[in-house]
């Protein structure tokens, strides 16, 4: 059997870029003894007697040792080359390789089997230090992202990230520091130090903070979940002379920290264009019973379900909802609020401009719900099929929501009925276009309705950005 070269080894079979024979080129017959071998790799059992790894520098062999450890186990040929693919995956997904080769050859020496394979792992080592520079979309603003990172630090998948943020709305700098646990990538420590500097103009405040941060990552069954612990020293002051009263009496500095939990299911197939399964994210967060002199239980959920129809249109359904419970009798602070509308949630509304206000400037409130109900379809005669025109969508939704501040001396029932009185919501049609797999823009024609006094609406076209989208 020849050497195989691959990149990657799927779909089979496999052609190697050694393997290439010219119809000029004279070939040897080959011996009987090596068809015998090649008849018995392809049809019969086989056994991995070695795997190794070359172009080794400061990695750890040890941490590699978890990511190949399955490739020993396959029977067959076949078998061999799927696990290898499998294997390279891994190594690629640890983020301290430029490039995986993968050869496969038959086992020579002297404790070499008939069936025997060798299995070898060509690595390209990243760089100690390297640089990045680019441009992200959050929430209906965008940002200049310049990076520094060290992968690989001490052989084990480490890596320390020193990250500059200038934005339209917000400027951050902040450093980092990754840990994964070895064999479970997807079990990882993450320390943040970081500054942070926004302005709300819809609130007319502007937000400094100051913070460190623990986070731990980990898969439960079907389940993702983090833990996290942050502590932020936060100066809010007003971003404009005209700001309200209400609003300079949230001005100063506070200390938060607060421990919080997040659980996600999620069986979507895409998270930008799914067209079929489903998201469930519930997150708690409690604040003061670690320091600082906010206090507060938080909860808040996300639901969505898709279902493809006729003609690779998409039906989806969203649900979100939060309620902010202030503990120890203190009022809640504007920074920890949940406020909606804008054209990430209920579109047609001005940027969080629904609830709560006090001249002209919105406070955010302390409970909320919003749902959508969207009709995704491809562009119409399918211009670009297979190409361009995939990055594009055309939709039809029905949003609806509400935010309020609830009295926590009455009970469940007119919690409800103050979260049902008011309802704001919104149709319309537009185009949506996808930005890799993590972002997304749209174009849309809003008919605002439920309309209440002190509410700021975008009654026709409406542009709108972000990652997180009702």
């Amino acid at each position: 059997m020849g050497t195989v070269h691959a990149k990657s080894l799927d779909p089979l079979p496999m052609h190697g870029r050694d393997l290439g024979v010219n119809a000029d080129d004279w070939v040897e017959p080959p011996e009987p003894e090596q068809e015998a071998k090649q008849e018995i790799l392809e049809n019969k059992d086989v056994v991995v007697q070695h795997v190794n790894i070359q172009g080794l520098g400061r990695t750890k062999e040890d941490l590699l040792g978890y990511e190949i450890s399955d490739v020993f186990h396959a029977k067959n040929l076949i078998d061999v080359m799927k696990k290898a693919h499998v294997a390279r995956q891994r190594l690629l997904r640890l983020g301290i390789f430029n490039e995986v080769e993968v050869l496969i050859d038959t086992s020579e020496g002297a404790d070499a089997l008939p069936n025997g394979l060798d299995v070898t792992f060509e690595v390209t080592e990243i760089k100690r230090l390297t640089g990045s520079y680019n441009t992200m979309v959050g929430n209906n603003e965008g940002s200049m992202v310049l990076g520094l990172k060290l992968p690989n630090m001490f052989g084990r998948a480490e890596k320390l990230t020193f990250q500059f943020s200038y934005g339209t709305k917000e400027t951050s700098y902040g450093l980092s520091f990754f840990k994964p646990q070895p064999g479970h990538f997807e079990r990882n420590l993450t320390l943040n130090m970081y500054k942070v500097t926004g302005q709300f103009p819809w609130s007319s405040l502007k937000e400094t903070d100051r913070g460190l941060s623990a986070e731990l990552n980990f898969p439960l069954g079907m389940t993702n979940h983090t833990l996290k612990w942050e502590g932020v020293w936060r100066e809010l002051g007003c971003l404009a002379r005209s700001a309200s009263f209400a609003v300079r009496e949230e001005s100063g500095h506070s200390l938060k920290s607060a421990l919080s939990h997040t659980v996600s299911i999620d069986s979507r197939n895409s998270a930008i264009f799914p067209s079929r399964g489903a998201l469930l994210r519930i997150n708690q967060e409690l604040a003061g019973y670690t320091g600082g002199d906010a206090s507060f239980l938080k909860e808040d959920f996300e639901l969505q379900l898709n279902r493809r129809l006729f003609w690779d249109s998409v039906l989806s359904a969203s649900l979100w909802g939060g309620m902010l419970y202030p503990i120890g009798g203190q009022p809640s602070c504007i920074a920890d609020r949940f406020y909606l509308g804008g054209p990430t949630s209920v579109r047609g509304f001005g940027m969080y401009s629904i609830g709560p206000q006090s001249e002209g400037d919105y406070l955010g409130g302390e409970a909320y719900w919003a749902g959508g109900l969207h009709l995704y379809t491809p562009l119409p005669f399918r211009p670009g099929k297979g190409g361009f025109g995939d990055l594009f969508r055309t939709h039809f939704f029905l949003n609806a929501g509400n935010l309020c501040n609830l009295n926590y001396g009455e009970g469940p029932r007119a919690h409800l009925q103050k979260l049902a009185e008011c309802i704001r919501w919104s149709y319309g049609a537009g185009i949506v276009l996808r930005l890799g797999n993590i972002a997304r823009l749209e174009l849309n024609y809003c008919v605002p309705m439920g309309v209440q006094s002190g509410d700021r609406i975008c009654d026709g076209v409406q542009f709108g950005a972000g990652i997180r989208f009702l």
